[in-house]
């Protein structure tokens, strides 16, 4: 009965997941790959994801927007000013992130520009005709910072002009705050992923000893070069729309899914349809 109780939670919690659906039949499975022994132990893991619904981070979004708006109008930057920037390929977290707030927020009709990182032409005929501004960058959620990195540098060779740069983001781990604050962006973001946060992190003390271990060894036998996710950072934000590459592998799964089923999965590691 408590394992039932436990999956029905695991349902209703995480019910807007989109690669893979969560029910209380998905949970029920998940659970019983574990050894009798360990299933509490990845129950209690399971219950410190920190999950943001598509509710959640549109509400995270348009109030840090709303923020950032207000302190630079107070700067002397009107919305006319204001470059926001998609950093990925189209169908990926940062359009889908500015798609949304562009429609709540309505960007557009304030006179904000909207661009795509990666149109050269287009960064530098708009930032050449207004000459000073902010380009704000939008995600869903930023790790180390490298992939970041990366679409920025290629970015902001385009531009003429003095602008400033910020990034909206729901969420954002200790490590890429540090990062990006070294590169002069300011981050607006509703929550700061902390290490201490993530129970598989060396730096955590959320769990400790042999129940620590034994879920370390369970997530490398999944997936033995990233059983901690990217660089070991073993976050446990997981958004709506899809997982980081950063989360354990008892949350995520292998590879399409097979042997180890994941609650979690990302799009990339779902198994390919039939037709």
């Amino acid at each position: 009965m408590w394992q039932f109780f436990q999956s029905l939670r695991a349902a209703l919690r995480f019910r807007d997941y989109h690669p893979q659906p969560v029910s209380v039949a998905s949970a029920t499975r998940w659970m019983k790959q574990f050894d009798k022994e360990d299933r509490r132990l990845a129950w209690d893991l399971l219950d410190k994801v920190i999950y943001l619904s598509e509710q959640n981070t549109k509400k995270i979004l348009l109030h840090q927007n709303k923020v950032l708006m207000a302190n630079l109008a107070k700067a002397g930057l009107p919305p006319k000013k204001l470059i926001y920037l998609q950093t990925d390929d189209a169908g990926s977290s940062s359009p889908m992130m500015l798609g949304m707030l562009r429609n709540a927020a309505g960007l557009e009709q304030q006179g904000c520009k909207m661009l795509d990182g990666r149109d050269s032409l287009g960064i530098n005929d708009t930032t050449k005709k207004l000459e000073e501004g902010a380009i704000i960058y939008v995600d869903d959620f930023v790790g180390t910072g490298d992939q970041f990195d990366k679409a920025r540098t290629f970015a902001m060779q385009s531009v003429v002009g003095s602008f400033s740069e910020f990034l909206l983001v729901p969420s954002i781990c200790e490590e890429g705050y540090a990062r990006l604050t070294n590169l002069g962006v300011t981050v607006y973001s509703g929550h700061i992923h902390a290490k201490a946060e993530r129970p598989l992190h060396e730096n955590s003390h959320l769990m400790q000893g042999p129940a620590k271990d034994r879920l370390i060894a369970i997530c490398k036998g999944i997936r033995p070069r990233i059983g901690l996710g990217y660089e070991n950072l073993a976050t446990m934000v997981v958004l709506y729309r899809n997982a980081p590459n950063s989360i354990p592998a008892i949350l995520r799964g292998s590879d399409k899914q097979a042997p180890f089923y994941g609650l979690f999965p990302r799009f990339k590691d779902l198994p390919v349809k039939k037709s």
